[in-house]
């Protein structure tokens, strides 16, 4: 005879057992004007206006920490540096794009790198090291956050190799602590 054991959990519980993300806790005034200057000096072209008295929130990620102000997803910080949230639709219309064609979707939404072979356009000029968006071809919708390995010039010459970091994509730990209920 075969037993079948059957757990069941609720959304909370299954996230807090994945380690996926931990409660909020509203930073401390002098947590808030750090990162709000930490903001502003990586996105310095950003229209967004973080103001004093905002309530900003951390939630920590297994990766990192996801930060909301004013209980919308603002910024996650990976290794000390701040990459937008991809559910931060103001912030993502100021950076230059990397556009890939479909094929190459599943393979950046599990985490892989953005290949060369997989962009069919580049939007806008930037420098190695430089915080990219990487679009999907037929919709332009937002997929996943990089980092340039190479400036955009350099990347429209080469035929192959490695154009961006992949940091933040559609499905990763920060994109279903956005998507959980608070």
């Amino acid at each position: 005879m075969r037993t079948i054991s059957i757990r069941t959990f609720s959304r909370d519980n299954r996230r807090r057992q994945e380690g996926k993300s931990s409660k909020r806790r509203t930073l401390k005034s002098s947590e808030a004007k750090q990162l709000v200057e930490d903001f502003k000096r990586f996105f310095p072209q950003s229209a967004l206006d973080l103001e004093r008295g905002q309530t900003i929130e951390e939630v920590v990620v297994d990766k990192g920490k996801l930060y909301f102000a004013d209980d919308k997803p603002l910024v996650t910080s990976l290794a000390e540096k701040l990459f937008p949230s991809l559910a931060n639709e103001e912030l993502l219309k100021t950076l230059p794009s990397l556009v890939v064609d479909m094929g190459a979707i599943p393979h950046i939404c599990n985490g892989a790198d953005i290949m060369r072979p997989g962009i069919k356009q580049i939007q806008g000029d930037f420098e190695k090291g430089a915080v990219v968006l990487v679009k999907d071809q037929k919709f332009s919708k937002p997929i996943a956050i990089g980092v340039a390995e190479v400036g955009s010039a350099s990347i429209r010459a080469m035929s192959k190799g490695i154009a961006a970091k992949n940091v933040h994509y559609v499905g990763d730990s920060f994109w279903e602590a956005v998507k959980v209920p608070r």
